[in-house]
């Protein structure tokens, strides 16, 4: 393995990939690009950072050797362009590399270089992990609450770069096609753009989320869209995302109808949720309920404007990390710009990528080296120890240079952090709170799933218990039974050869007021009505009203295998529709 301009590290050794795993040797050769503008600035710091935790996490028995990489402004003084395949090539011999923040240019006609190394290495899968640390200025009341993980698809969607200039010939071919063969009807001479999504690519986005969530206790996986007027792109990304759950991880997942339909809203010992969300609603989610979201699968749009915005609630994207990763490639990088204004003034906060470094390091395995920094890095912050940006947010704090804040970063590490009693503390709060939702979810499931954005939309859903009495109980007995309960229809057990029935207010006007009859002397089983109305939990409220219409009935039976497990009338639909509104299918 042998490059022009780059230089192996002579001591290191590469990292592999053995058995659809990672490899990771106790001196690894990861890549690094400082980057443009303030990149040299943020990455000088960050490298004796990551160093030192590693370094003090593992007393010398571990190191990482460090190979630069050219990338933009560099590479284009060596090379003579910004992306050289020779930087291409060894991104993908390393498998790891983290880079500070590349210039991204605006029009003239030319690929933007963060993208050409997303789709040129197919790192489909941008992560971008978002929490908060204590003491980080913030526009929220408890920006505590907020810590999800968002996938956001990497290489389709309008980002593939299929676009045409306005009155381009290329644009006029696609225009004709469109106009001509499609009927399609638009306003004249449009830049037109492209958003190819595929089952391929929204399946392995979703998969990787998916194995994230179980593989890091966390609780829940939200496909995020906009399928509600996109339908068969943003659509079917959320259809392909519950395939992927049901296909590859039906015995370890649960849908979010399940979870109410056929669980009580209980999450089972083992198993993540699948949900998913309209893009709007969940930013207005992301400020009133963030703790009802951990995982986060999306689009490319969606997932670029979603995670910066969330990022704001934070602290913003000054301290926001972000990875790109294929199956085993991964580029961690600054998700900030390159802020020239400030390059060579030693005075920026490098925070994001301080922090893609942490998330690097967990890839790795190394967790103890990223829990150093992850918790001595809030007790810098409570000194009062930060950078200019936080620094003029924060009452009696002094700005620090960005070689300041790394040194008092490092000495923090080194006078000793008991990163295994506070996560411990972590661990305790979050299963604390899951357990507070999980009761809410029980005691009130229907304004649990309105204030969480979910609009109930099968049978499961909404169904009551079920109240039931044996086939020979008096009807005089069960019409109390009923009046006690606030029911109007009670389930009758199977009696001799018959089956489950269904006693109503109605069937004992019928049956026993207009027959003349003594309710304290006819058995339920001689008046109810058989046979029951039965659907799957999963039917979907539409197809319920269409079964009680030709079955004539107010009320069906929800059920499985046979056996009733609740009931649905059309007062609880007529209810559903008042307080939730109605969308057409």
């Amino acid at each position: 393995m042998s490059y022009q301009y780059l230089r192996l590290p002579a001591d290191g050794e590469m990292v592999r990939v053995a058995g659809g795993r990672l490899s990771v040797p106790d001196h690894p050769i990861i890549g690094y690009v400082e980057g443009d503008g303030i990149g040299p600035d943020i990455m000088r710091a960050c490298l004796r950072v990551w160093d030192a935790a590693v370094a003090n996490a593992y007393g010398g028995r571990r190191r990482i050797h460090w190979m630069e990489m050219l990338l933009g402004e560099k590479a284009a003084e060596v090379y003579g362009e910004i992306f050289p395949e020779e930087t291409r090539r060894a991104m993908q011999d390393v498998v790891i590399s983290i880079k500070g923040p590349l210039t991204t240019p605006v029009g003239g006609g030319f690929r933007s270089l963060n993208v050409a190394l997303r789709q040129d290495l197919d790192l489909y899968a941008c992560v971008r992990p978002v929490r908060y640390y204590a003491g980080v200025p913030s526009p929220l009341k408890d920006p505590e609450l907020i810590d999800v993980v968002i996938f956001r698809e990497n290489t389709e969607d309008v980002y593939a770069g299929i676009e045409y200039r306005s009155g381009s010939e290329e644009m006029r071919k696609v225009e004709r096609f469109l106009r001509e063969e499609m009927g399609a009807e638009f306003f004249e001479n449009p830049g037109i753009g492209i958003k190819p999504m595929s089952p391929y690519g929204t399946k392995r986005l979703v998969r990787k989320a998916i194995r994230y969530a179980l593989d890091n206790g966390r609780e829940s996986v939200t496909l995020v869209h906009k399928g509600n007027i996109m339908k068969f792109t943003e659509g079917a990304f959320r259809n392909w995302g519950y395939e992927v759950a049901r296909d590859e991880f039906g015995d370890r997942t649960v849908t979010e109808e399940e979870l109410y339909s056929r669980y009580g809203g209980k999450v089972p010992p083992g198993r993540i949720v699948i949900k998913d969300r309209i893009a709007d609603i969940m930013f207005q989610l992301m400020l009133l309920r963030p703790n009802e979201f951990d995982v986060i699968a999306t689009p490319n749009l969606n997932g670029d404007f979603l995670s910066d915005a969330i990022a704001a609630e934070v602290g913003g994207v000054g301290i926001a990390p972000g990875a790109n990763i294929s199956d085993h490639v991964a580029v961690f990088e600054a998700t900030h710009g390159t802020a020239p204004r400030y390059a060579n003034l030693d005075k920026v906060n490098p925070g994001s990528l301080l922090f893609s470094g942490v998330m690097m390091l967990d890839f790795m395995g190394w967790k103890e080296a990223a829990e150093l920094i992850t918790y001595a890095y809030p007790d810098v912050i409570s000194q009062g120890i930060v950078t200019y940006d936080f620094a003029r947010q924060m009452d009696g704090a002094v700005p620090v240079r960005t070689s300041e804040f790394a040194l008092a970063l490092i000495e923090q590490m080194q006078g000793g952090v008991d990163y295994e009693a506070r996560r411990r503390a972590r661990l305790q709060a979050i299963e604390a709170e899951r357990q507070q939702r999980e009761a809410q979810r029980t005691a009130r499931p229907y304004t649990e799933m309105e204030a969480s954005g979910r609009q109930p939309l099968t049978v499961g859903e909404i169904m009551s218990s079920i109240r039931a009495v044996p086939g020979d109980t008096t009807v005089g007995k069960a019409m109390r039974f009923m009046r006690e309960q606030g029911i109007s229809s009670v389930l009758v057990e199977p009696y001799g050869h018959d089956d489950w029935a269904i006693m109503t207010q109605r069937d004992v006007v019928k049956r026993i007021v207009l027959e003349q009859r003594s309710p304290a002397q006819v058995k339920v089983a001689e008046i109810a009505s058989r046979p029951l109305v039965m659907l799957p939990p999963g039917t979907s409220l539409f197809d319920c009203g269409q079964r009680m219409l030709a079955a004539n009935v107010r009320r069906v039976v929800v059920g499985e295998a046979g056996q009733p497990i609740g009931i649905v009338s059309d007062t609880d639909i007529f209810r559903l529709i008042d307080r939730f509104g109605w969308t057409p299918e």
